[in-house]
């Protein structure tokens, strides 16, 4: 009876409830993906680390070990070229430090091929390569990054660091969830598990203490969200139960109900200069918020507000607009509206919870591999096999 209890304690949180039977539609997606996954890994097998120490700009006000990047809609002031930065909503300037956030991304790419195929094969070939790249980042003192985010999208001349820099790390979560995958392994040395859970712990406890990050906590649009989401995922890999429970309290109470209008939309990203490409991007976070912490005790992809808020109701509202652009019913975004949508993860992981077939259609038939930064910046979903 004890054996039996404590495995139920060690493994059912991990599992979302539509995770404990494989559904028709996560075997097709599983043979969908399996082709693309073995291809990602081949490639992710002859990949060195390259972490925050390997480039640095002289804008940053951080050390070797910190994360830096720029704020994307600030540009040089016309008026006063040598001066503080000015905003342009939505447009990115293409001469801002990014190189930091690049090298996270790889990483995401990285780690979710390798735990992607380790899922599908057992070979912990992939395993073995993965730990390379995750000691680098988190456990080697000469290479590691700092687990804070004290000198994210910084503007020159106005903020060394800003709270909404702390959206940068959602390229985290796959790295994350591929540990969380491949920790059973026998090349996934216990020394370095644990080396890697307290990295992202005390992450966690930066997230949640910290005036950064308490401030991007009470966001009111897609920035809480992701905060959210990425202290959801990270809690996920350290087993922190006290801490899921919170991030199921506040998507039930906070997120969900104050940022969805009763008809599904989210009017705080409809009102952006990029309105397609935010709501899409705040309703994928919120999706996996549902596919993160739903147990079969609460089964957040059930739950619905007294007016009748839900994630369903969310994806319904966007869908139409999914399956057919044209019928957006808003202007166009000022930038990268030809390179939306992608295969989104909430349209799969919503077939799967729904049984919708449709969704899942539409899903299958978007691009599974795009190659726009822009996309892949609001993209942190990109191996949905590791989070089946």
């Amino acid at each position: 009876t004890a054996s039996v209890y404590i495995l139920q304690t060690a493994f059912t949180p991990y599992l979302p409830a539509t995770a404990l039977k494989d559904t028709p539609i996560q075997k097709e997606a599983r043979q969908l993906l399996k082709q693309q996954a073995l291809k990602e890994a081949a490639w992710a097998l002859q990949q060195q680390p390259v972490t925050v120490t390997a480039s640095s700009s002289p804008r940053s006000a951080g050390g070797k070990h910190d994360f830096f990047s720029e704020a994307d809609y600030f540009w040089p002031d016309p008026k006063n070229p040598g001066g503080p930065y000015i905003e342009k909503d939505g447009l990115t300037n293409p001469d801002n430090f990014v190189e930091h956030r690049k090298a996270m991304i790889r990483l995401s790419k990285i780690i979710g091929a390798l735990a992607a195929a380790y899922k599908l094969t057992g070979d912990e070939k992939y395993v073995k390569q993965a730990v390379l790249h995750l000691k680098a980042w988190f456990i080697d003192p000469a290479t590691r990054m700092n687990p804070n985010l004290l000198y994210a999208q910084a503007v020159k001349g106005k903020h060394t660091g800003r709270n909404y820099g702390i959206i940068d790390t959602i390229h985290f979560m796959e790295v994350a969830q591929g540990a969380l995958v491949m920790q059973g392994a026998a090349a996934f040395d216990k020394q370095t598990a644990d080396g890697i859970k307290k990295w992202f712990g005390e992450y966690n406890t930066w997230l949640n203490t910290s005036k950064p990050g308490l401030q991007e906590k009470m966001i009111k649009n897609n920035h809480s969200t992701c905060w959210a989401m990425q202290v959801a995922s990270f809690a996920k890999l350290c087993n922190d139960q006290p801490l899921l429970d919170s991030m199921r309290v506040r998507y039930k109470t906070v997120l969900l109900p104050r940022q969805m209008a009763t008809d599904g939309s989210f009017p705080l990203e409809m009102a952006r200069t990029k309105p397609y490409g935010y709501a899409i991007f705040n309703l994928d976070a919120m999706t996996m918020l549902c596919q993160i912490l739903s147990t079969p005790q609460d089964n957040l992809w059930q739950y619905e507000t007294a007016d009748g808020k839900s994630i369903r109701k969310g994806i319904a509202y966007l869908y139409p607009y999914i399956a057919d652009k044209s019928k957006w019913p808003l202007k166009p975004d000022v930038m990268y509206w030809n390179n939306w949508p992608v295969a989104q993860p909430f349209l799969l992981f919503g077939a799967n919870a729904y049984q919708e077939k449709s969704w899942f259609a539409t899903w299958k038939s978007l691009d599974h591999q795009p190659q726009v930064e822009e996309v892949i910046r609001n993209l942190p979903i990109r191996h949905p096999l590791i989070w089946m």
